[in-house]
């Protein structure tokens, strides 16, 4: 079995006016999704994060990935590794970045030349289900791409499609975005993305939501990594007893050790360590390890 085509396709979904640490998101979510086709008609997905280098570096990656054996992921890794410029010079989250589409796409592959679920592939199926989480943001009026107003009354639409138009900059707003939310998809735990108000706007709006929702519904606040150590210590302990876990609430393996030590809080991260250069410093014991 062999790899004959290799199609790329960057996505851009329209994003409403949600605030975040950078200022404000962008009008689009961009993602790029890759297909693989093997010479027997099997064709596999994966999925990336999007943007013009994202595209140009799985474009620069089809000469080494049409021809390849989809069954030998590891020496494609290594191949890759080797006569991808990039990969020489932009550290191995470039590289990462690069392979992870292509390696789903090839256990997309697999899993269906041999009639299993890319989940026994990788060691089998723990649950049957796992729960989304409301993702909650601090917003300004607007739903973003095609609509241009808010549902009338008399519309069919849900709940959500109103609640996804409506400001939330304040605490009350919140509640009233994650109410919508909860009512139309069922949501059982939710999450703020924060870093972007004031710290006490923020935590008053996850007050707000223990307060509507209950201790029985988890909580969850990311404020992006933006407060400082100090800030994040502050907030972190009038919170304690109420988050579920407090996700990157500053910057850095140092500083995050530095919360962990003073808040009696699980912290979360997708931002401080999130490459193989990272792993070394994280394994080795220091504070709040």
């Amino acid at each position: 079995m062999r790899i004959v085509e290799m199609h790329v396709t960057p996505v851009a979904m329209a994003d409403p006016p949600l605030l975040n640490a950078a200022g404000l998101h962008a009008p689009y979510a961009l993602r790029t999704i890759v297909e693989l086709v093997t010479d027997d008609g099997i064709s596999g997905l994966g999925e990336v994060p999007g943007g013009a280098q994202i595209t140009a570096d799985l474009e620069a990656a089809r000469e080494v990935v049409v021809g390849w054996d989809p069954f030998q992921l590891t020496p494609l890794w290594l191949a890759l590794a080797e006569r991808l410029p990039f990969a020489r010079t932009g550290g191995s989250r470039r590289l990462a970045r690069t392979y992870s589409p292509i390696e789903v796409a090839c256990l997309d592959i697999i899993g269906k030349a041999v009639g299993r679920p890319v989940c026994d592939l990788l060691g089998g199926r723990v649950r049957d289900r796992v729960d989304f989480s409301a993702y909650l943001f601090f917003k300004y009026e607007g739903s973003g791409g095609d609509s241009t107003g808010p549902v009338q009354e008399g519309d069919s639409a849900g709940p959500w499609a109103q609640g996804r138009h409506a400001e939330a900059l304040d605490p009350l707003g919140i509640v009233a975005q994650a109410q919508a939310m909860i009512a139309e998809y069922g949501f059982r735990s939710i999450k703020l993305k924060g870093g972007c108000l004031e710290p006490e706007t923020e935590v008053a709006a996850i007050f707000a939501l223990r307060e509507a929702f209950g201790p029985d519904v988890p909580l969850r606040l990311d404020p992006n990594a933006v407060w400082s150590v100090e800030t994040a210590i502050r907030w972190g302990k009038k919170m304690e007893g109420v988050l579920e876990y407090y996700e990157d609430p500053t910057r850095g393996q140092e500083g995050m050790a530095a919360v962990a030590k003073a808040v009696d809080l699980p912290l979360a991260t997708n931002m401080c360590t999130v490459s193989f250069e990272d792993l070394p410093g994280r394994s080795r014991p220091g504070p709040g390890a």
